[in-house]
């Protein structure tokens, strides 16, 4: 028998530097149609724009127009959640102010909702995902940066001009590296990707031992996380250690999300978090070692599973929040 369609259906677009992603999702997160494409931002503002347009129209034809509810677009960089204006997208040359909502609803005539992309994954875990029945969660993806979101009662948590939830910009570490934002220390200096490939650079040059040097045949720019994780695997003694010192900046930076916004779980995306235990197992040491035992008592701390379809997943989960509190009951 064939499956009945869902009433309500919304499209959804992650907007991120290298892919552009759509996708028609239904209530209980399930894909219907998904299109992809890279982004091409070396292009300029409005390629991008009429790509993504043309993109969401063709996904909104595929399933019906009268079926869809409204619109959704998750993207990396500050966001206005209220007005859908991105303020800049570090990995979209020229974007700065672009009023995606207007041009959106202008363009296709659906009501368009807009969020930063990290702040989404949170509310699509929570909805979608691992942190599904969890009212109070901290979502952090770690990957070339780090970014997160903070459900609170359920919403997300927005802040005064709608950019709370950068906890990739915390300070860990008031001596530490310098990190993108100007500052130094920030976890994201200090545990993200980007910073995991640094230190082992760092300490290749240095002089010490390691398989990383052969598995990249020597050629010091090919270093990634990735393929300290890999070697951490094999057990080569200095991509442990530098697993470890991330692990325990990401545990410390962990430490006082909970201390500040009291969750019932802690969810870690991100590429860095295909570690694995390697990543896991010392971030909750360190957890259990901070953290007073009142916010520990119901606290889990949980690897995100939504993957790919975070970012399109997270837009869905935003419009259909937005639709939940507009909608008429029945």
């Amino acid at each position: 028998m064939a499956q009945v369609a869902p009433e309500r259906l919304v499209v959804a677009a992650d907007l991120g530097g290298t892919r552009l992603r759509v996708a028609a999702v239904g209530p209980t997160g399930q894909i219907l149609v998904r299109r992809s494409q890279p982004t091409r931002a070396e292009e300029g503002v409005e390629s991008v724009l009429d790509r993504l347009e043309q993109e969401m129209a063709a996904v909104v034809q595929a399933v019906g127009r009268e079926r869809v509810q409204a619109l959704a677009v998750a993207v990396a960089g500050p966001v206005n959640p209220w007005t859908g204006v991105v303020h800049t997208a570090p990995n979209l040359p020229g974007w700065h102010e672009v009023p995606l909502k207007t041009h959106l609803e202008a363009r296709l005539g659906l009501l368009t909702l807009v969020g930063n992309d990290a702040n989404l994954a949170a509310l699509g875990e929570q909805r979608f995902g691992v942190g599904r029945g969890a009212h109070h969660l901290v979502y952090l993806t770690v990957s070339t940066g780090i970014g997160g979101g903070i459900i609170h009662n359920g919403q997300l948590l927005l802040g005064a001009e709608g950019l709370a939830g950068e906890v990739g910009h915390m300070t860990v570490d008031p001596d530490g590296p310098r990190c993108g934002c100007g500052n130094f220390g920030c976890l994201e200096a200090l545990a993200s990707g980007s910073a995991i490939a640094r230190r082992m650079v760092e300490r290749l040059r240095a002089g010490e031992p390691s398989a990383v040097r052969a598995m990249v045949q020597d050629d010091l720019d090919r270093v990634t996380a990735e393929v300290v994780v890999t070697a951490a695997r094999l057990d080569d003694p200095v991509a442990r250690s530098v697993m470890a010192e991330a692990a325990r900046y990401l545990g410390i930076g962990v430490a006082s999300l909970v201390h500040l916004f009291n969750p019932e779980c802690v969810i870690i995306g991100g590429g860095v978090a295909n570690a694995g235990p390697l990543l896991f197992l010392p971030v909750e040491a360190e957890v259990q070692q901070r953290v007073m035992l009142a916010f520990r008592r119901r606290l889990t701390i949980r690897r995100a599973i939504l993957g790919d379809d975070v970012g399109v997943l997270g837009a869905a989960a935003l419009a259909f929040q937005h639709l939940d509190r507009t909608s008429p009951p029945a």
